[in-house]
């Protein structure tokens, strides 16, 4: 007898079973991955862009992001700080127009962050006054240590800080006298602490040494009286969103 043909069922079988593939294939990262590799400065980067490209993001950007605290805004400020500093030139003239040039895209930026933050922690954007009182005070040594130039053109910027900063602190006592806490203003030291401040500025923080004391003073104006009567007379160079219409900054 001849030999039997080999089954047709298992030729077809091994013919249409698909082979186990060796190919490795190139995949893009994950979003998360992708996350992981990027530093902090190019990710704020991207969000900016993104928010630029489609507004309607940055109102849920803003939501979800935390919120500032005093320690970060500060931290943040001293990055600032150290960046102008490292900027000025080895040896020469550190007060003169040299080292001024070399140093003012640096200092703009410290001062361009100090205008930014200082409204977030102002009234009514930030409801607690002891919270507010503790960035000004961090913030004001800022402008204390800003360097000054031999050309008295070239120190503006640094007196305009001083007189927006004491703009806020007015306001910021205006509104806790509101609440009735002048008292408070007292025994947390603060009048102590912008007088020194006052002191350190060449007195151009008077105005609001003369707020605090006058609150404190009188134990605070639960009524808002005297925040509505002082306030009247000075203006904001911040830009707040409290609804309530202010002049631009100025610095």
């Amino acid at each position: 007898m001849g030999a039997s043909p080999p089954s047709t069922v298992g030729n077809s079988q091994r013919t249409h079973k698909k082979p186990r593939s060796n190919v490795v294939q190139g995949r893009p990262l994950p979003l998360s991955r992708l996350f992981e590799s990027v530093d902090s400065n190019t990710l704020k980067n991207i969000l900016q862009t993104m928010c630029d490209r489609h507004p309607e993001l940055a109102k849920e950007v803003s939501e979800l992001a935390p919120r500032p605290t005093v320690a970060s805004a500060l931290e943040t400020l001293r990055n600032y700080e150290a960046a102008y500093r490292s900027a000025f030139p080895y040896g020469g003239n550190s007060t003169g127009d040299y080292a001024h040039n070399r140093v003012r895209p640096a200092l703009m930026e410290l001062l361009d962050a100090l205008s930014d933050y200082t409204p977030h922690f102002l009234p009514p954007n930030e409801s607690q006054a002891s919270v507010s009182l503790s960035f000004l005070d961090g913030a004001t040594d800022f402008i204390h240590r800003l360097p000054s130039w031999e050309n008295p053109l070239h120190n503006h910027p640094k007196q305009m800080a001083y007189e927006e900063m004491a703009k806020a602190w007015i306001l910021v006592i205006q509104e806790a006298a509101k609440r009735g806490a002048g008292i408070s203003l007292q025994y947390g030291g603060w009048e102590t602490k912008l007088t020194k401040h006052n002191e350190h500025s060449g007195g151009r923080m008077e105005s609001a040494v003369t707020q605090m004391r006058q609150t404190v003073a009188w134990g605070g104006d639960s009524n808002g009286n005297n925040g509505r009567s002082q306030r009247s007379s000075t203006g904001f160079g911040f830009g707040m969103h409290s609804g309530a219409g202010v002049p631009v900054r100025t610095w």
